[in-house]
C-alpha cells in the first residue's frame, strides 16, 4: 500500500467520524463499507455480526458499541426507502477490522489505525491514568508490557519460535518494523544506551505505549491468523511494527527512535518508589 493511499484511508476514517449531541464519537457502518473495500452490504454485515460475537466474548455489552438505526435513503423521483445501518463505537470499528478480510490492504491498515486510536481513547478516558505523573505512567505501562510480552512469548513459541536465539531474532523484527529498520543494537547506539541496558527500561510513556501496541497486536495476529513457522512469525512481527509506525506518522506523532531517553531507568524509579514506601511506613509506625 503506498504512503499516499495510507494517508487517504486515515483521512477517510477521520472524515467519516461523527459525534452525537453529547460529543461521543461514532461511525456509521454503511459509511465504512466502501472505504473498507466491501462491495456489498450483505458481505459487510456478516463481518459486523462476527464483530458483535467478539464483543460479547470480550465481556462487553453489544448494545454499547453496535446500535441498530433506520435510515431513509433516496431512490429517485423524490421517493425514499428505509434501510438498516449501525452506529459504531471506535471499539466496534476495531473489532470489525479485526474480523474482516485481512487480504485486503486497507483492512491491515485499518487494524493498526483503530487499535492505536482505541488504546489512546482508553488511556484518555482513564481518570487515574490522566492524573498520573510521567514516572507513574512509565511504571504502569512497563509492567503492562511485561505481562503482554509473556503472552507474546507463549504465542510465538506455538508458532515455531522456540529457542532464546529464535525469540531474540523475532523481537528484532518487531523493533525494525516500529523503528524504521533499527534493530535492538542500532536502537542502543542511536539512543546512547549501554549494552547492559534493556531498551524498554529506558523509554518514556509514549514510546512504551507504542511498543505495547506492537506487542499486543502481534500476539493477537499470530493467534488469529494461526501463523506457523519462524519465518512467517518474524514477518508478522515486522509488519505489525511497521503498521504501528505508519499510524503514528499519519497521526502526526514523533517516531519512537526520536523520542527522548528519560533521565532515570525503570529500575531507578522502582527503587525510589520502594524507598518512599519504606519511609512512609516508618513515619506511620511512629
Amino acid at each position: 500500500m503506498s504512503k499516499e493511499l495510507q494517508q487517504q484511508h486515515v483521512m477517510t476514517f477521520e472524515e467519516l467520524k461523527q459525534s452525537d449531541q453529547n460529543g461521543v464519537e461514532f461511525w456509521f457502518g454503511r459509511d465504512l463499507q466502501g472505504p473498507l473495500d466491501y462491495d456489498s452490504w450483505r458481505s459487510f454485515e456478516r463481518v459486523i455480526i462476527k464483530a458483535q460475537t467478539a464483543c460479547k466474548n470480550s465481556g462487553q455489552m453489544i448494545e454499547d458499541h453496535f446500535v441498530q438505526v433506520d435510515k431513509m435513503v433516496p431512490i429517485g423521483s423524490g421517493a425514499a426507502r428505509n434501510i438498516l445501518d449501525y452506529k459504531l463505537s471506535r471499539y466496534a470499528c476495531y473489532l470489525i477490522v479485526q474480523n474482516a478480510d485481512a487480504a485486503k490492504p486497507v483492512i491491515a491498515h485499518g487494524q493498526s489505525y483503530f487499535a492505536v486510536q482505541t488504546r489512546r481513547q482508553e488511556l484518555q478516558d482513564n481518570d487515574s491514568f490522566r492524573s498520573m505523573s510521567e514516572d507513574q505512567k512509565r511504571l504502569m505501562l512497563r509492567n503492562e508490557l511485561k505481562e503482554h510480552n509473556k503472552n507474546l512469548v507463549a504465542t510465538a513459541h506455538r508458532a515455531g519460535v522456540e529457542s532464546n536465539l529464535d525469540f531474540a531474532i523475532f523481537q528484532d523484527h518487531g523493533y525494525k518494523g516500529l523503528y524504521g529498520g533499527l534493530g535492538a543494537k542500532e536502537i542502543h547506539t542511536h539512543k546512547g544506551l549501554k549494552k547492559s541496558h534493556k531498551i524498554l527500561d529506558h523509554m518514556g510513556s509514549t514510546e512504551l505505549a507504542a511498543n505495547l501496541f506492537r506487542a499486543t497486536q502481534t500476539e493477537e495476529k499470530l493467534r488469529r491468523d494461526e501463523v506457523q513457522g519462524k519465518k512467517q512469525a518474524n514477518s508478522t512481527h515486522y509488519q505489525v511494527g511497521r503498521k504501528v509506525r505508519q499510524t503514528i506518522e499519519e497521526l502526526g506523532g514523533t517516531m519512537p527512535e526520536d523520542l527522548p531517553v528519560p533521565d532515570q531507568s525503570i529500575q531507578q524509579l522502582e527503587r525510589s518508589q520502594k524507598k518512599r514506601g519504606i519511609a512512609s511506613k516508618s513515619r506511620g509506625s511512629k
